[in-house]
């Protein structure tokens, strides 16, 4: 049986390679996933449908690992993203612009024989809507009204 930390590992390595198959191995049969103040989806069908939409919109989407810190069955690991919207998918309604998104974030994994049975993920959702075009830059004008 694999530990906590190789479990999330081996999740967000599958990530980082867009490697779909594998994501949804990894979970347990409908349970939470959640990334506060985008969506909230049920796993593993939803979690796999909506990165495909990710993928699709950002082709060249990477991942790294930046920390994983575990405690019994629960992990936080911190990440960082790039990609290019440039794909032929939508993201959350918004058409692909050639933008470069650089984002990070922590996401807090509950995980139980091997296979994550929730996911609650934080990142800064207004960092990445400056960085697709989605709200103006930081610091503009329309920003300091």
């Amino acid at each position: 049986m694999p530990t906590t930390a190789e479990t999330v590992r081996t999740y967000f390595e599958a990530v980082g390679r867009q490697d779909l198959k594998t994501m949804g191995e990894i979970w347990g049969d409908h349970k939470p996933s959640r990334i506060v103040g985008l969506v909230e989806l049920t796993a593993p069908d939803e979690v796999t449908e909506w990165f495909a939409g990710i993928f699709q919109a950002f082709p060249d989407f990477t991942m790294k690992i930046e920390q994983i810190v575990t405690e019994g069955n629960t992990a936080v690991v911190r990440w960082s993203a790039t990609a290019t919207f440039n794909g032929t998918g939508n993201f959350e309604g918004f058409k692909p612009n050639g933008s470069a998104i650089d984002i990070e974030g922590m996401d807090i994994l509950e995980v139980e024989d091997g296979r994550i049975h929730s996911l609650v993920a934080v990142l800064n959702g207004l960092d990445l809507a400056r960085q697709i075009g989605a709200v103006p830059p930081a610091g503009s004008a329309p920003t300091r009204r």
